[in-house]
């Protein structure tokens, strides 16, 4: 059964910035096959985990603001089914990232990753969580999530407005539409060639 790309109501396919790499996805997941039943299975499922991602409440600093405005009535983050967020980690589907991550919360947001739902995913949200931002070069502040994170969708900007955090909403969901529910190795390999490779710096925390 050969799998699509994934389709957003809202946006047309060639109007999203990075098709290369959901493409790339796309031919990962055809390159291996699947038969009829657990592919229907795999799109039904992943279509209802794209539609209900409740994030965590996690902010730090400015872009948290802008995150309070996607689940007021001009933006309404009820739409993409993300309005349940949730203030613990155990009910929550990602963590989105927003401010500055200094070395003394670094262990703290960890933690908190792992607490996390599988299959659990992050958004690095603004310069802050991004690269560091404006703090890059801080003695205290962690350059980059990523670090210590496996990311998922960087958005930038400082802070994004309330239209780049959907954006990367749907970059999100468009990435999770296209990845096998069963026996889906592409996701947890990916997850532990990261702590494989970034072990020096994890250990840190």
């Amino acid at each position: 059964m050969a799998v699509k790309s994934p389709a957003i109501r809202s946006m047309k396919h060639e109007d999203f910035k990075d098709n290369a790499y959901i493409d790339s996805l796309v031919e990962e997941l055809n390159a291996t096959g699947a038969n009829v039943v657990v592919g229907k299975l795999d799109q039904l499922i992943n279509w209802g985990r794209a539609n209900s991602l409740w994030p965590l409440c996690f902010g730090t600093s400015c872009c948290a603001i802008e995150f309070m405005c996607l689940g007021a009535a001009r933006y309404d983050m009820a739409r993409y089914g993300a309005e349940v967020a949730r203030n613990s980690p155990r009910q929550a589907d990602y963590i989105m990232v927003q401010g500055t991550i200094v070395h003394r919360m670094a262990p703290v947001l960890r933690r908190l990753y792992e607490q996390l739902a599988e299959p659990r995913y992050v958004i690095a949200c603004g310069g802050c969580a991004v690269s560091g931002g404006p703090f890059k070069n801080s003695y205290c502040v962690l350059p980059g999530v990523d670090k210590i994170l496996p990311v998922d969708v960087y958005i930038p900007g400082c802070p994004p407005r309330p239209e780049a955090m959907f954006y990367g909403l749907m970059q999100l969901q468009r990435k999770i539409k296209v990845q096998k529910f069963f026996g889906g190795a592409n996701r947890k390999e990916k997850i532990d060639e990261f702590f494989a490779k970034h072990s020096s710096e994890v250990g840190k925390y």
